[in-house]
């Protein structure tokens, strides 16, 4: 149980994500989250579905937590900030989910030293299987960071990475799904082509996705030696196996994961 007050400015999806692999974890209590939103409609929607505090106060929210996650756009980040700097505890640790906000900027922008998290997940994380990137700032204790990392694991996995890593996260983690997703996709068309029904051909593709993701993370086993089990001599793996090859999965990946990664470092810079 984490004994801290957690307050979200923004209330979108990811952040309702979190609030509730929190609350399904146990790891906080409903009394101790506080959630602020631009409309009331999304407020009353909060408030219905987590029963935790919620209002359009910004400064309200920020004043009380402990941890404050800016759950709002990149650009919404600066006009948040100015509002909210002044009324933040000293001791409170500041999380930025948002693309491109860097640990410079959030402490720039609150215009003194701050306690600087950035978290990228993804958005598995909406059915607690997400992957989030963590990078803190000198001014965060390891235990602190330690409790941000437990807060993230209660919808999916979370990692600590230096800073200058981040920009490779997109396309690793916060992009593959679309990536996984057209393979899905492609999967399911290659069994309606044979006969099967397409929604049946759908939850078996995905179930076979799901299935060898978890034997990669459950057995420690490399990824190749997984596929090679599967491969059996002379087999129809094999054949398959070869025709992929021979149109280049793997370099296609690894050439869409380059694209992604300088995109998100232009993205950032814009």
């Amino acid at each position: 149980m984490i004994n801290k007050k957690i307050g979200f400015i923004g209330c979108g999806k990811m952040a309702q994500a979190i609030i509730g692999g929190l609350i399904q974890s146990g790891l906080v209590a409903k009394e101790e989250l506080f959630a602020s939103a631009k409309s009331d409609a999304t407020v009353n929607k909060v408030m219905d579905m987590f029963h935790i505090n919620a209002t359009t106060n910004n400064v309200e929210v920020a004043a009380n937590a402990d941890i404050l996650i800016l759950a709002v756009k990149p650009d919404l980040h600066q006009t948040v900030i100015e509002e909210v700097s002044n009324s933040i505890k000293i001791d409170t640790v500041i999380i930025t989910i948002a693309a491109g906000i860097t640990l410079d900027y959030l402490e720039q922008a609150f215009g003194k030293k701050i306690k600087a998290i950035r978290v990228m997940p993804n958005t598995p994380s909406l059915v607690g299987e997400g992957m989030s990137a963590i990078c803190a700032n000198e001014s965060v204790k390891e235990e602190e960071l330690n409790e941000v990392k437990v807060l993230f694991e209660s919808f999916g996995k979370a990692e600590v990475f230096p800073e200058k890593l981040m920009d490779t996260i997109p396309a690793v983690s916060g992009s593959s799904p679309a990536y996984v997703y057209m393979f899905i996709e492609a999967l399911a068309d290659g069994a309606v082509k044979q006969g099967m029904n397409r929604d049946q051909a759908y939850i078996l593709a995905a179930q076979a996705v799901l299935g060898a993701a978890k034997m990669v993370l459950e057995t420690g086993m490399h990824p190749g030696v997984l596929k090679d089990n599967v491969c059996t001599p002379g087999g129809a793996t094999i054949e398959a196996v070869t025709i992929l090859e021979k149109h280049g999965l793997r370099s296609a990946v690894m050439m869409a994961m380059e694209a992604c990664t300088v995109k998100s470092k232009a993205l950032k810079g814009s």
